[in-house]
């Protein structure tokens, strides 16, 4: 039952004559920057979500009607309902949106729709780091003073949320591969980060991920920019032609590459290339080599948009991380708490070799696994990635949009990590790192789930300690 009711045809001419748009589920970070760009283009909006949030705080000041809570009557009176891909099929309003006979979109199809609406679309792909370099772009282009339109998987303090609604031709979209998500997306420059195993349940094959990071790359009007180091994104575009192509990466081959110079804790000064010319020197405030990386990507799609030196310079100095990536929650009593988004094995290992590399006593892994499908086809790889911690702590594994039919559970998982604990509430997990440790030790909660409620509380509960 789910999914557009509109087809591909009628789909670029869907606002026509339309007054009143309705967004199930208007808190959620994809769903909110959509609300404020169709909210400056003077439609009328009204939302429902089941829980209060800082973003439905920031919806209601824009003057928009939120209900809490989704049932049937909230529809009544729009003629264009937009609901998320979290939606569940038993959703009451999705029911009657169904049934209303009114066009009902999902968010994917809105935003592929708005992303035609400006000449300089630069959507940012990738299995890691997407919405990282999303918010290193969206800095940049904030520091040069581009009023930019904007949609970022995460929030960024220098905007105040995950997105932005802007009156220049410039639009910077996180592309999610997600369901193909990204697919419905109109770029002029498509840029690649790295494509690995994800997402498996749809795709099924490493070999089908590469086609469709091969179409999204075919889409681009403009440029593609892409890590010339990673094979399998060598594999998705190869052959292409008929737009500019642009490589980054740590081999002097690519046209950007960056040098590091030093490394001070969260700070990493470095120098950036282009075609073997020294373009400057850069600094970020977010740790790991990845971020480097992923610093060189936004400069090279900064300096195609014609952002200066100055501004990509203030940009990434001035970009203190997205929030849940590598964030900072507290110190206290000796430990730091951080929270970080990781939720692949890769990420989950990226992550924690860069704690590593901080030196704290030792690195505490809390992680909320997520999805059953994601945890049961890459449970070796969570396991291998893991145990780069010093101590290991699971929660039980969220499942968000699946039932578990693969029968995986948060203690399969533990067994294959030597020494790790794992809890079935969040409250059992708090009491035990709260318990063992010390001071001197960096505590990391890992997931894209809600897991970075035990970061929080645990940081309440040393205080109290």
């Amino acid at each position: 039952m789910t999914g557009s009711n509109v087809s591909s045809s009628e789909l670029s001419h869907i606002l026509d004559g339309k007054k009143h748009i309705h967004f199930i589920g208007i808190g959620g970070s994809g769903m909110y920057p959509l609300a404020q760009i169709l909210h400056s283009k003077g439609y009328y909006l009204t939302g429902s979500d089941n829980n209060e949030t800082e973003t439905l705080d920031a919806v209601r000041k824009m003057g928009i009607p939120v209900f809490m809570g989704q049932r049937a009557e909230n529809i009544e009176g729009a003629d264009l309902i937009v609901y998320t891909a979290a939606i569940m099929e038993d959703n009451p309003e999705l029911i009657a949106a169904m049934n209303s006979g009114m066009p009902v979109l999902e968010r994917k199809d809105l935003l592929g729709l708005v992303s035609t609406w400006y000449s300089d679309a630069v959507c940012i792909s990738g299995t890691h780091g997407k919405t990282t370099t999303t918010s290193m772009l969206t800095q940049i282009f904030f520091e040069e003073g581009v009023d930019l339109s904007c949609v970022i998987g995460g929030k960024l303090p220098a905007i105040g949320g995950s997105g932005r609604a802007g009156k220049s031709d410039i639009f910077v979209c996180e592309a999610c591969e997600f369901v193909d998500t990204f697919l419905k997306l109109s770029p002029d420059v498509s840029l690649i980060l790295n494509i690995d195993e994800d997402h498996l349940d749809y795709f099924k094959t490493l070999d089908n991920i590469i086609k469709s990071f091969r179409k999204f790359a075919e889409n681009a009007s403009k440029a593609v920019i892409f890590n010339g180091d990673d094979e399998n994104t060598l594999k998705a575009v190869e052959g292409i032609t008929g737009k500019e192509l642009i490589t980054f990466g740590w081999s002097e081959n690519n046209d950007y590459y960056p040098v590091i110079k030093s490394v001070k804790g969260m700070q990493t000064d470095f120098e950036i290339y282009f075609k073997g010319k020294k373009l400057g020197d850069f600094t970020i405030h977010v740790p790991g080599r990845h971020n480097v990386l992923n610093a060189a990507a936004a400069v090279a799609a900064a300096r195609l948009c014609k952002v200066s030196e100055e501004g990509i310079r203030l940009g990434l100095d001035r970009f203190h991380g997205a929030i849940r990536r590598f964030e900072k929650i507290a110190a206290v009593k000796g430990i730091t708490i951080v929270d970080d988004y990781a939720h692949h094995p890769a990420e989950v290992a990226a992550t924690l070799k860069t704690a590593k590399g901080l030196n704290f006593k030792r690195v505490w892994a809390v992680h909320q696994p997520f999805t059953y499908s994601r945890t049961y086809l890459l449970l070796d790889d969570f396991a291998k990635a893991l145990k780069i911690a010093d101590r290991v702590v699971l929660t039980e594994i969220m499942g968000s949009r699946e039932k578990n039919t693969y029968n995986i559970y948060a203690k399969d998982l533990a067994e294959k990590i030597p020494g790790c604990e794992w809890f079935s509430t969040f409250n059992e997990v708090v009491d035990y790192v709260a318990a063992n440790a010390e001071d001197g030790d960096l505590v990391i909660t890992l997931g894209c789930g809600d897991v970075y409620k035990v970061a929080k509380a645990l940081a309440k509960r040393l205080v109290e300690l």
